[in-house]
């Protein structure tokens, strides 16, 4: 398998035409049209900013059998974000990297809710007017562990060796997911039984921490995830794969496409690896490795044991901002 590329950044009059096509932008879309609707008279969603409302409740407004003046002003901004969702792949398709995908996997946080499963198959239906011949599916496991699932495709093999199960993280602009992936490779030699046997989420975007603090708690949530495995006797392997937006480079730094996260992290004076690597020197009486790599790439791996019936693939993870990664799958 090869990542032919990740985290493409176009540019349209309006910006990256990536942003047209997060959550946030959904959210805004939204919100438009609440204020549209407030002019004619009362918001049927209440006072709050489409950005603070749960999912949750947008999903009730799908689930009434009469229509209602809060299920129109969603299904409209369902629709139009469809537009935009169906625009942002097509143009995606176009460029070097993408030609010849033949199936899209849709992960983040949006898809888990009705109404982003909604703007998603309109989005299918749409390219399909359109005649373009690819498919848009679900990510097949709980998206709270695809960024974590991935990670056992990534890890060096020898590594895992005489070990039962890798440490993850996934950070995203809103949430922190830590997590133990136990491999099961004598269940599938393909890792396609990998499984998250234990994941702590932590919504930090509520906290707002400063960067140093962000990074001690990563640490705390590793550390209880270690002693969680030693009274459990799952023999950890001696590495954390940490998935993270933007650009990254080899050494593990990041290059741009972090400004959803906390403090700089684009700084030549940070680079998370070693620091965790200072702070939990060793697994296992073994020294500690980390890697970092981009959060679309890590969590569009998790689908890798179920995509070996195309050549070209890809993933969109729609979340605070939108991910993306394309790979080829190379002949066995």
């Amino acid at each position: 398998m090869l990542v032919e590329g990740y985290s493409l950044q176009l540019r349209d009059k309006e910006g990256f035409i990536g942003d047209q096509a997060s959550q946030t932008a959904f959210r805004e879309l939204l919100e438009r049209w609440r204020r549209r609707r407030r002019k004619k008279g009362r918001d049927p969603l209440g006072a709050r900013h489409s950005r603070d409302l749960p999912k949750s409740t947008l999903d009730a407004t799908l689930k009434t059998r009469d229509a209602s003046e809060a299920a129109d002003l969603v299904h409209g901004a369902i629709e139009e974000f469809a537009e935009e969702l169906s625009g942002v792949i097509e143009r995606f398709l176009r460029q070097p990297s993408w030609k010849g995908v033949e199936r899209i996997v849709i992960g983040g946080g949006f898809p888990e809710s009705d109404v982003g499963e909604r703007a998603v198959l309109q989005a299918a239906a749409i390219l399909q007017h359109m005649d373009i011949d690819v498919q848009l599916g679900r990510i097949s496991h709980e998206t709270d562990d695809g960024g974590l699932l991935g990670w056992v495709h990534l890890v060096p093999p020898p590594l895992l060796k005489g070990h039962d199960a890798i440490l993850a993280l996934d950070i995203g602009g809103t949430n922190v997911r830590c997590g133990i992936v136990k491999t099961r490779r004598k269940r599938a030699k393909d890792l396609s039984k990998a499984k998250v046997v234990r994941r702590e989420k932590w919504r930090h975007a509520d906290d707002g921490p400063a960067r140093k603090v962000l990074v001690e708690r990563l640490v705390e949530m590793l550390e209880d995830q270690m002693r969680y495995c030693a009274k459990k006797s799952i023999r950890l392997a001696p590495f954390i794969g940490i998935g993270c937006p933007g650009l990254i480079r080899n050494d593990g730094s990041i290059a741009r496409g972090a400004q959803n996260l906390p403090g700089d992290w684009e700084s030549e004076n940070f680079h998370l690896p070693t620091e965790l690597c200072k702070r939990i020197p060793t697994i296992g009486g073994e020294p500690t490795l980390a890697l970092m790599h981009n959060d679309a790439v890590v969590q569009g791996l998790s689908e890798l044991p179920f995509m070996r019936d195309v050549k070209r693939w890809a993933v969109l993870t729609i979340g605070t901002g939108l991910g993306n990664a394309s790979y080829t799958n190379k002949p066995e």
